[in-house]
């Protein structure tokens, strides 16, 4: 089994970079883990409009360590039931989709590589970067289209949550970082130099 860990800024690509492993690895089984589906569930009676003022950005928002239980667990074999999160809602829904073990894991998020005893698991650790504007054009044209947000409302966040937070607890992941993919997924030949090391790893491991 060979674990990845993608992490970068909100809309820095890293949704495009896991598609690019995806078709590197036709014959094998790939799972995808998103950090995205581990944020906590919120507390029972809190008004939605309040829930809408969660920083999805920090640390503290997530459920490291059923993320990290689960992860875990597909390494060891086991299938997961992988948690499901609602952005509209702002809470974990009930349902659940079941992960087995597969060839790779790829572990998505902001902050994949932000906590230690995750990135231990991790076999290739990579930070995708992308210029803070194209981010922004990104997250403005995501949270309208899928999350009901008009774009004042999202450049506003960004300026008061998303910089800061991406300042402050993204950005420093990538010393981490085996590999540091500049411009996202436009970046070829960064991408070319990632498919081909996954390519040897996943040759060593046959």
């Amino acid at each position: 089994m060979f674990i990845i860990g993608i992490a970068g800024g909100t809309g820095s690509g890293k949704t495009t970079v896991v598609k690019k492993i995806v078709e590197e690895i036709p014959g094998a089984k790939v799972s995808v883990i998103p950090q995205d589906s581990y944020y906590k569930a919120a507390e029972p009676g809190v008004p939605l409009e309040v829930l809408q003022q969660k920083n999805f950005d920090h640390p503290d928002a997530f459920d490291w360590d059923l993320l990290f239980q689960q992860v875990n667990d597909l390494r060891n074999g086991k299938s997961i039931e992988q948690p499901t999160y609602s952005f509209l809602k702002c809470d974990r829904l009930p349902e659940t989709i079941r992960v087995e073990p597969t060839n790779v894991i790829i572990v998505e998020g902001i902050m994949a590589l932000y906590r230690k005893e995750l990135r231990d698991l991790m076999d290739l650790k990579i930070f995708v970067d992308a210029d803070p504007d194209e981010r922004l054009i990104r997250v403005i044209e995501r949270d309208v289209i899928e999350r009901g947000k008009t774009a004042r409302e999202v450049m506003s966040k960004y300026r008061r949550v998303l910089k800061p937070m991406h300042r402050q607890f993204i950005e420093p992941t990538k010393e981490y970082a085996d590999l540091i993919i500049p411009q996202g997924g436009n970046n070829i030949k960064a991408i070319n130099i990632m498919r081909a090391y996954i390519r040897k790893k996943m040759h060593e491991e046959e």
